[in-house]
């Protein structure tokens, strides 16, 4: 095979070089120049050597920095509806937290868009945002999913803010550096059907059977939060693993990122952060509704939202964990409010074929004639009697499969 002279191996050299990349997309933040606003106090930037020998812009957050965020500049344009998401790359300060995105859609801050990243890593990383991984976090009707055909459009994004809100309840000393901020044309999304074949929840109950080691993902509000203090002296999840273990003789460990006070589409963000230590658990339970009813989410969206919810599980899982969804909890005021909830549970756990435990009817039937026996001082949340009810609930779910 003949070889080029040297002159035009340089040369050529030098215009792929000098050639765009088409694959490249519109850069948005080149973080060649430290162009964000910073919070008053607990946070700092500054530029730092960047991934491609130029500069990048490294965001330090001090320890209990709360809803404190570096404030960017400029907007969306409607090349952003044109393409596929966006990335950015990304150093971490090897810990386990993470780092936290956020938009404001149309200057309407009812309408926030929040993205969550791991920062284990310290070497760089390239991270590509599909429109569908930047969640609403509020349930409000302008805070419809991102879509340029049928959803918000992302070219009505405000500026990006680097730092994390109220719900994340994760506020520990953290830093990572960010570089090279484009648009995508084409972003690869996992669209895989990971819907089982047969029973939803087969797989866990083989593994409790055979006596092997089953991991089970608690993911939820005040009512899973070991932290709250209606949880202390009882809890559904260890009574759930007490149930299982005295049964079937299976090592149960519960890993429990449930967060008081916080909502569906809030947990859905910040699902990278327990994802990075627990990839592949056996079960993943799903429980929420009085906190979203109370921020303004009705049955429609709760549908819309769980339906969205259970497609990320299993794409962050690689469907190898089973889904069990469990219906709205009602409370001694709020005993028939949530119907629409449970139904919507009810509906998307048929559609997907996930585990079902029908929480809201079990309690209606165990407190027909004395519903404040399952319920502690405040009638919200749970007390033993019902933190027991629950497992229970949970456990018959998991055995249906069986039958």
């Amino acid at each position: 095979m003949p070889r080029l002279p040297l002159m035009a191996v340089l040369g050529l050299a030098c215009l792929l070089a000098s050639a765009p990349r088409a694959a490249e997309g519109e850069v948005v933040n080149a973080m060649d120049e430290n162009n964000f606003t910073a919070p008053k106090e607990k946070a700092k930037a500054e530029l730092v050597e960047g991934h491609g020998g130029g500069k990048a812009i490294k965001f330090s957050f001090e320890n209990d920095a709360k809803g404190a965020f570096f404030m960017g500049r400029g907007r969306a344009s409607e090349a952003w509806d044109k393409a596929a998401g966006f990335s950015f790359w990304v150093k971490g300060d090897g810990s386990t937290h993470c780092g936290g995105l956020e938009f404001v859609w149309n200057e309407d801050y009812a309408a926030r868009y929040d993205y969550c990243f791991t920062i284990s890593g310290t070497d760089w990383q390239k991270i590509t945002v599909p429109w569908c991984d930047l969640i609403p976090a509020m349930p409000k009707e302008s805070c419809k999913f991102l879509d340029p055909a049928k959803g918000n459009a992302p070219s009505k994004l405000g500026p990006l803010w680097v730092g994390k809100w109220w719900y994340w309840k994760d506020y520990a000393a953290h830093s990572f550096v960010i570089d090279d901020i484009r648009l995508e044309p084409e972003i690869a999304v996992d669209k895989t059907d990971y819907t089982p074949k047969g029973a939803p929840l087969e797989r866990v109950l083989a593994k409790l059977k055979a006596g092997k080691p089953v991991t089970i993902v608690t993911v939820g509000d005040s009512l899973t939060d070991y932290d709250h203090w209606a949880n202390k002296p009882v809890n559904w999840p260890t009574e759930l693993k007490k149930a299982l273990e005295e049964k079937y003789k299976s090592p149960v460990t519960i890993v429990n990122p449930a967060m008081g006070g916080t909502e569906l589409r809030q947990n859905l963000i910040v699902l990278p952060r327990w994802i990075q230590s627990t990839p592949e658990p056996d079960l993943i339970t799903v429980c929420f509704g009085g906190n979203d009813w109370g921020a303004g989410m009705r049955g429609p969206m709760f549908k819309e939202t769980l339906d969205f919810g259970v497609d990320r599980f299993r794409r962050f899982t690689k469907g190898k964990s089973d889904l069990l969804l469990m219906t709205t909890n009602p409370n001694c005021e709020m005993w028939d409010t949530y119907a629409e909830l449970a139904d919507a549970a009810r509906a998307v756990a048929k559609a997907k074929n996930t585990g079902l435990a029908d929480i809201y009817a079990a309690v209606h039937e165990a407190g027909k004639t004395n519903r404040e026996q399952l319920f502690c001082s405040d009638k919200v949340h749970l007390g033993p009697a019902g933190h027991q009810l629950f497992a229970k609930v949970v456990m018959a779910a998991i055995e249906a499969a069986g039958k």
